[in-house]
């Protein structure tokens, strides 16, 4: 397990095509830190890999972030753990954002739950 701190959080690289991302409280994703987070991905792990997006803290996304984030054709799945009926919203929202991008997407409350259902994923 590799931990990487990079200007909105941290990502736990878990194996070589899975990564856990942490973004800190208060954070506003921009494009700048969406494109820092692309290029992360993409030099650390295999594709196709898969994101389990723990929603640990409260942040929030401009527009072209939020139209861009999960655009990457080499991301397989996302999980997303989210604490609060808030987390769920706002990720239901960004999902809806984007028109599912053609993306394998689950919410979970539970990162035990998360971690397993994208580990079972072939």
């Amino acid at each position: 397990m590799k931990i990487c701190n990079l200007s909105f959080g941290k990502i736990v690289v878990l194996s070589k095509n899975l990564a856990e991302v942490i973004v800190d409280e208060g954070v506003l994703m921009d494009e700048i830190k969406v494109a820092e987070y692309h290029a992360f991905l993409l030099n650390s792990l295999e594709s196709p890999f898969s994101l389990l997006i723990n929603k640990k803290h409260s942040y929030c996304y401009t527009f072209s972030a939020q139209k861009n984030i999960a655009k990457l054709k080499q991301i397989k799945a996302l999980a997303v753990v989210a604490h609060t009926s808030g987390g769920v919203m706002s990720t239901e929202t960004l999902i809806n954002v984007n028109g599912n991008y053609k993306l394998n997407i689950r919410v979970f409350y539970k990162r035990e739950e998360a971690v397993t259902w994208l580990s079972n994923l072939e």
